[in-house]
């Protein structure tokens, strides 16, 4: 007998009860906060047409339930600037129409950010995700259900780290993709790539991607689904700067590109094959694909991935769709078409934020997840220290777990200056929080772990952070790579957002006050080099060691950018 919306719907009310008052009664506005969500309202949506897109992305690993902060600084520029998702706080509320202090503020903004998480709760789980899933494909029916993978989901955990990607791979084969597209997923090396895409029975799609040797296409560039009756064509796009954000070495077979040209060709031939409607799964950024939806002609929908943009619906420009359906499994991105005539003529949107105590988990997804990280459980749940402050890593210039990180290089590798990356994978303990060998790991579980001790020039230290800020404020969206600014500690500069390159990085000065001067030498320590080689150890043993060694940790979240836009 197929399961009905219904059946899912009373399976939560039963899964909420089953939950026990106990651990509500410890928490009476947490138990009303929960009595004012329930799956059905997280259900609830606007059907539209034949076609319906799930999107899902950047969930960097993320097996469980997580705390994830969202940033209180997303600077745009030029054309950018002030507009999705370049909003934050009451600006986003207010834009989107969301009630300050409500489950969806929450979801979306670091307002009030500590009070509400302990009112409503982590976010994601693939075992929830699934549940989802599988009532808005009993919903919609299968034959009208696309579900697409964004790409960055085997990067980022003790689990993955440990399995060489395994556990994602297993867990998300329960999901059944029709398409993924990539960026840290290469990561894990040119062999090992190849043997997980040909190990599952779902295209990874990336037409920019192209083999070196032959300079042809390495992977497939589109697949084409009948959905509803109406003929979709998805084209896959991967992180076009792969490899200059991560190591070239790890995939020397590989040239990557925006390559908009290639794109346009490869709709100019799903709309000659017939296709109706035609998908972008990108992992460019929001950025990059608001600028591609103006150059490249005959796009319908661009689920866009990488800069970990919560957007609650999507945004029309030029034409086309975009929706960026955040990360770490916090949502799950759903865009309903209604197609006439070969065209799309009306359209339905919304991210469905993943909240874990309203959702049952689906028991296919937890007992593949309990199978990867149970026999794990010993070291996941080892506690290292506890946090007497909120740790977080999003927001452009910084994040309170990078300033520990920083601390902790700065001390362990007896260096003067730290610089830690501006990933935006990496999530959030809240105060008094234990942290755990699995807390440690979401924030550097890498393949190129290494910490380097070094001396730099005060010329180099500058030509590092101007290279990376026109990274990311470079007013041609095209040259952003995603990421936010590199982290520093022991030191301090003002950043003018809006200059051009070599213009924005002034005041350097070492935490002392001292200036940081063009001709003299500092020593300094960091990781995650690109460079093939480099030596050191490794960021988790080196930040396992500062943690144990501290007990309990005090990250004031202070500010030692100063910001002039």
């Amino acid at each position: 007998m197929p399961i009905t919306r219904r059946d899912f719907i009373q399976y939560g009310v039963n899964a909420a009860f089953a939950l026990g008052a106990a651990g509500y009664a410890a928490n009476p506005l947490r138990a009303l906060a929960q009595q004012k969500l329930s799956l059905d309202d997280l259900l609830r949506f606007d059907a539209k047409g034949q076609v319906t897109l799930l999107h899902f992305t950047d969930v960097h690993a993320q097996l469980a339930p997580v705390y994830f902060r969202p940033p209180d600084t997303n600077i745009g520029v030029g054309d950018y600037a002030g507009i999705p998702p370049h909003l934050v706080g009451e600006e986003f509320l207010k834009h989107f129409g969301i009630e300050r202090g409500s489950p969806l503020a929450y979801a979306h903004t670091y307002l009030d950010y500590v009070d509400l998480a302990r009112t409503y709760g982590r976010l994601g789980g693939l075992d929830r995700t699934a549940t989802l899933v599988k009532a808005i494909r009993a919903e919609r029916g299968e034959d009208k259900v696309l579900f697409l993978d964004g790409g960055d989901t085997w990067q980022g955990s003790y689990t993955s780290l440990k399995t060489n990607g395994q556990d994602m791979v297993d867990c998300m084969a329960l999901l059944r993709p029709d398409a993924m597209t990539a960026h840290w997923e290469f990561t894990f090396g040119t062999e090992r790539l190849k043997e997980i895409v040909e190990s599952m029975d779902y295209p990874m799609l990336a037409q920019n991607v192209f083999d070196v040797e032959w300079d042809e296409p390495a992977f497939d560039a589109m697949k084409m689904f009948e959905k509803g009756g109406v003929k979709v064509a998805v084209i896959g796009q991967a992180m076009p700067y792969t490899p200059i954000a991560n190591p070239k070495w790890m995939f020397p077979e590989y040239s990557f590109g925006i390559r908009a040209e290639k794109l346009q060709e490869n709709v100019d031939t799903a709309r000659a094959e017939g296709a109706e409607v035609v998908v972008l799964l990108s992992h460019n950024g929001f950025d990059v694909d608001r600028k591609l939806a103006t150059v490249v002609s005959g796009l319908d929908v661009i689920l866009t991935g990488h800069t970990h943009d919560a957007v609650p619906e999507a945004v029309e420009v030029a034409g086309t769709l975009i929706l960026s359906s955040g990360s770490h499994g916090k949502y799950l991105g759903r865009v309903d078409l209604e197609v006439k005539d070969g065209k799309v003529v009306g359209h339905s949107s919304r991210l469905i934020p993943v909240f874990s105590d309203v959702i049952p988990p689906d028991a296919e997804m937890a007992a593949k997840i309990a199978e990867f990280r149970d026999p794990h459980a010993a070291e996941l749940n080892r506690v290292l220290g506890r946090t007497e402050g909120l740790l977080y890593r999003r927001g452009n210039f910084n994040g309170t777990w990078d300033d520990l990180i920083c601390q902790g290089i700065r001390e362990q590798r007896d260096v003067q200056i730290a610089l830690s990356p501006g990933f935006r994978w990496g999530t959030t303990l809240l105060p008094g929080q234990d942290i755990t060998m699995d807390d440690l790991y979401t924030e550097t579980s890498m393949s190129y772990p290494a910490v380097y001790r070094t001396e730099m020039t005060g010329a180099q230290l500058k030509e590092i952070l101007e290279d990376v800020c026109d990274n990311l404020f470079n007013k041609d969206p095209f040259y952003q790579q995603g990421g936010d600014m590199v982290r520093v500690g022991g030191m301090s500069y003002t950043c003018h957002v809006n200059n051009d390159m070599g213009g924005r990085i002034a005041e350097m000065a070492l935490d002392d006050g001292t200036a940081i001067e063009a001709d003299k030498t500092y020593t300094v320590g960091g990781w995650a080099s690109v460079n093939e080689g480099t030596e050191g150890p490794a960021i988790y043993d080196l930040m396992e060691q500062f943690i144990t060694a501290k007990g309990t940790v005090n990250v004031p979240d202070t500010r030692t950018v100063k910001v002039v836009l």
